[in-house]
């Protein structure tokens, strides 16, 4: 027989049927499905007679009287007696034939009909009709485990039409005849957790009927270890099943076959609302292994798995092979850290997709949240087995706003603990069968051991990249007249951290250094010299020296190193006020400049050889003139060069890169010129600086402090005299007293020549006194009030918005900033020309 519920009725669902309907122990059971076309009800299988035993008909209309419309149009179940059979036409001994039913055939006069409608109001699948040869066959115990038969039939045929719909062949799903298929019945004490199971039940679970003690642990026994946590929370005491839901459970029969077993129960409760009895049925459920389509998505998600090195790889692959599949709305991949799980991935990546707890805990780019928050979560982890939430399950905020439809959650097991947990949602109402519990079981064994290995590959990149972040600056400075961006890229192969360095180092004059150098080989011994050359050569350039001098400090510095390794280096002095720049190269690549044009040019800097190979090198100076528009471009050799691209068309690709980039976003800039290689034998480092010139530039003014007894005198009259020229009133007397601080302490505690530096720049008097003594100033941590000396440079720090002091070539240089009102600025009242103040060594009457 044929019938059409959008798939095709095939051998599939004969056999699905036919093993559930064996497990009632009625006299007669039969499953009617709508019929195609929709107007009738037809028989799709019948156990415990043939197609016309005790008048069944092959059909019945959905228009008619029978029981069986009647339940199919109203949903409701009919438990009919045989003196309530008369009222649908029925036909017994001595009564009149009407239709519906076959008039050739009659009923005995003491038979009763049970009918079941099959599946929900969304979609009625059919009807479960069953017969027994008693007046009161169906009393309340009978009616509910026929409930629950009825709930095992209309999930077969759901899940049978899926797998149908989804084959192009016609085959079985089922290898067993009916006889090892039929399904059985159990009541289970919940006092005592005694319970009695029929012979059918015990057949399934492979125990002998003389073997069986009643022991609810017996049967537990035979249950695979990871289903055992889902079948105790409804068997134990306070357990309360979910109504219409089933439970897919394993058990290892004794030839060690692993066999699917569906289960469904309803709990009963005394006069006092107190649980007392629970009854179930038991059927077999190899029709909802997993199919084919199931076993590749596995495949598949091993293989990717095979090629994730990092844990953000693990959650994107877990992602991407999941989510769609499972039709899961969301998924979300933690590692455990202590007590705290770390989310790795979050699809959809929006905040607003999560529950606010989650939310809350969004610290950086993912949520970092405490195990303890999650108390549903954190009994999952202690236990380790994968568990599903049916909808609108009872949860804490954290979980249930994830999946209000339905929640899996996966323990990640790897080498016998618990590393992750991977979290899938979905918002509509989802029903979990034994396939997906395999799936996922599956699933969480292949990512926990993925996680394990890229954690200890994570382990040797986090090593790697903090040595490398304490080596370069993790900022750059902001400059007057210019943007400098900086980008560093580790090689993707072997340790992920190289010889390659960039520094951008502010110097005094209104000059800036910028420094890209890369040591030779590529390892931890390479990253180990570089810092030290990047640290040497920024103490070469603040300590005054120029560019020359500085490579040939760090040169020999180099040379006098336990190492053979050696380092190329290009430097640029450039003042920022004029435009000028001073070029030194040790063996690497030329600078790059873009023009305000477009144009671009690879610059002729004169070289040296590389650092740390001669001990007589030499490394000459080149002068450049830059006007504002240019972009400058310092590179390493892992840009242009690589093992399928020479280095001079690889310089050749950059410059185009180059010119055609837009230079109002220097980092966008930088970032172009770094294209999308994601594949990288060396490390690539790149520093931009775009040259924009000064509006403003700062004004300066010099003063050679004379050793007399009234030299703090005369430095206060220079300074008194510059500052009105600048128009600088309202902080006059605040520079004063910094001025005779600071001049105070250089005459008294060192020799040699002393010098007063003010400088007027946007809305900051710098003033600095330079000297021949290298010590430092000392801030005194206590000053008693009633000495005479000790409270200066207390007194500095009270009065400045800055101050310092930083090392110069033969001595040192102490400085302090004032801040100044906006308006009170170069300028801002008569002649911005106003000039520089009186010139050096000036003696001010």
């Amino acid at each position: 027989m044929a019938y059409d519920d959008g798939f095709r009725h095939t051998e599939a669902v004969q056999a699905v049927t036919a093993r559930i309907l064996g497990s009632t122990g009625a006299e007669l059971t039969a499953v009617y499905v709508p019929a195609e076309g929709g107007g009738d009800l037809q028989l799709a299988e019948m156990v415990g007679g043939s197609g016309g035993l005790h008048g069944l008909p092959a059909g019945f209309p959905l228009s008619g009287n029978s029981p069986v419309a009647a339940s199919f149009r109203t949903g409701l179940p009919l438990w009919l007696s045989p003196a309530e059979l008369a009222h649908f036409g029925v036909t017994t001994p001595g009564g009149t034939n009407a239709p519906p039913w076959d008039g050739a055939r009659t009923l005995p006069s003491d038979v009763s009909l049970a009918v079941l409608p099959l599946g929900g109001d969304a979609k009625r699948l059919g009807c479960l009709v069953v017969m027994d040869k008693a007046p009161d066959a169906f009393d309340a115990d009978r009616r509910h485990l026929l409930e629950l038969h009825a709930d095992q039939v209309s999930a077969g045929l759901e899940a049978v039409a899926a797998r149908v719909m989804a084959r192009t062949e016609r085959r079985s799903l089922l290898g067993p005849g009916l006889d090892t298929l039929r399904g059985g019945a159990f009541t289970l004490l919940l006092a005592t957790g005694r319970i009695d199971a029929d012979a059918h039940v015990l057949e399934l679970f492979g125990v002998a009927p003389e073997q069986f003690d009643r022991r609810v642990e017996t049967l537990l026994a035979h249950t695979a270890p990871d289903d055992v946590p889902a079948l105790m929370s409804i068997v134990e005491p306070g357990g309360q099943p979910v109504p219409g839901q089933q439970l897919s459970i394993r058990i290892r029969r004794p030839n060690g076959e692993l066999r699917w077993l569906s289960l469904r129960c309803r709990v009963l409760v005394d006069a006092a609302g107190t649980p007392e009895r629970m009854l179930g049925v038991v059927a077999d459920a190899s029709y909802l292994r997993p199919s084919a389509d199931e076993v590749s998505l596995v495949q598949r998600l091993s293989a990717a798995l095979a090629g994730a090195t990092t844990i953000r790889d693990v959650g994107r692959v877990v992602v991407a092979t999941l989510r769609a599949p499972l039709g899961a709305s969301r998924v979300a991949v933690a590692e455990l850290e202590a007590d705290r799980f770390v989310v790795s991935v979050l699809d959809p990546p929006e905040p607003g997709a999560w529950p606010a707890a989650w939310r809350s805990e969004w610290r950086s780019e993912w949520p970092d949240a405490s195990c303890h928050a999650m108390p549903t979560l954190e009994s999952v982890l202690r236990a380790g087995h994968v568990a599903l939430w049916p909808p609108d399950a009872a949860l804490e905020p954290g979980l249930a706003g994830i999946g209000p439809g339905g929640l899996a959650i996966l323990p990640l097991p790897s080498e016998g603990r618990i590393v992750g947990v991977c979290l899938v949602g979905w918002d509509e109402e989802h029903r979990f069968g034994p396939e997906e519990r395999s799936l996922l079981t599956a699933t969480a064994g292949l990512v926990g051991q993925a996680l394990v290995r890229a954690h200890a590959l994570d382990a040797g990149h986090e090593l790697a990249t903090m040595l490398q972040r304490s080596l370069l600056p993790r900022k750059l400075p902001a400059l007057p007249g210019g943007v400098a961006v900086a980008r560093y890229l580790p090689a993707t192969m072997g340790l992920e951290v190289g010889g390659d360095w960039y520094d951008v180092i502010p110097l005094s004059d209104g000059h800036v250094a910028l420094v890209i150098g890369d040591v030779e080989g590529h390892s931890a011994g390479a990253a180990t010299i570089m810092g030290q050359m990047r640290t040497a050569i920024r103490a070469y350039a603040v300590e005054g020296h120029p560019p020359d001098v500085v490579f040939s400090h760090a040169n020999r510095l180099l040379l006098g190193m336990e190492t053979d390794l050696f380092a190329t280096c290009c430097y640029v002095d450039l003042d920022m006020e004029e435009g000028i720049a001073w070029f030194v190269r040790a063996g690497h690549l030329p600078p790059l400049l873009r023009f305000p044009d477009g144009r671009t040019e690879e610059l002729p800097v004169e070289g040296g050889p590389p650092l740390g190979v001669a001990a007589e090198g030499e490394f000459p100076l080149t002068e450049v003139g830059l006007t504002p528009g240019t972009v400058l471009v310092l590179l390493t050799d892992g840009l242009a060069e690589s093992a399928a691209l020479p280095l001079e068309d690889g310089l050749r690709r950059v410059r185009e890169l180059l010119a055609g980039a837009d230079p109002a976003d220097a980092g966008q800039l930088a970032d172009e010129l770094l294209g999308e290689t994601k594949r990288r034998d060396d490390d690539v480092a790149v520093l931009v600086l775009r040259y924009d010139g000064m509006r403003v530039r700062p004004t300066r003014a010099h003063w050679t402090v004379w050793r007399l007894p009234d030299a703090v005198m005369h430095a206060r009259r220079f300074t008194a005299r510059t500052l009105r020229s600048w128009t600088v009133a309202e902080e006059l007397d605040v520079a004063l007293l910094v001025v005779s601080e600071l001049v105070t302490n250089a005459v008294a505690h060192t020799q040699g020549e002393v010098r007063l530096d003010l400088t007027l720049a946007a809305d900051r008097l710098r003033i600095a006194v330079n000297d021949a003594s290298p010590r430092a100033p000392v801030k005194p941590a206590s000053v008693d009030w009633e000495s005479t000396g000790g409270r200066g440079l207390l007194l500095v720090e009270a009065v400045s918005a800055s101050w310092g002091s930083v090392p110069l070539s033969g001595g040192k240089q102490v400085w302090s900033e004032i801040a100044l009102r906006p308006d009170e600025r170069l300028g801002a009242e008569g002649d911005p020309a106003g000039a520089a103040g009186p010139r050096e060594g000036e003696e001010v009457p």
